[in-house]
């Protein structure tokens, strides 16, 4: 009897470290249901995994655990300049309060600047 369990969801631990905004605009994929973050990432996972990410958000000191699941892969081999990593969706019952603090960075990033910091309305 093999010991592999083929077809069964693997589990693993992501850390991810956003430290501005930038970066959490790159990561946060706001378009899936409860949210979720692309980590970057070597190792193989298969859509339907069940992960656990542990995400520090900008200068906070406490980091957030969040149960997830695999959704999207970008494998090692994707052309152009594609990192290699997976999306995933935070779960329904606490992927809610991480959400709702993402978008509340997010909405608290000034308007209308470009990069080098000033106004491009002017």
């Amino acid at each position: 009897m093999s010991n592999k369990k083929e077809g069964k969801p693997s589990r693993g631990i992501l850390q991810l470290n956003i430290r501005d905004i930038a970066a959490l605009e790159e990561h946060y994929m706001p378009f899936l249901r409860n949210g979720g973050l692309f980590i970057p990432s070597r190792t193989p996972y298969r859509i339907g995994n069940q992960v656990f990410i542990m995400l520090t958000l900008m200068d906070e000191k406490e980091r957030l655990p969040i149960p997830g699941t695999v959704v999207w892969i970008t494998p090692q081999s994707a052309q152009g300049t594609e990192r290699p990593g997976v999306g995933v969706q935070f779960e329904e019952q606490f992927g809610e309060q991480v959400r709702i603090k993402i978008e509340h960075y997010l909405e608290s990033k000034p308007v209308g600047r470009g990069k080098s910091g000033l106004n491009d309305d002017i």
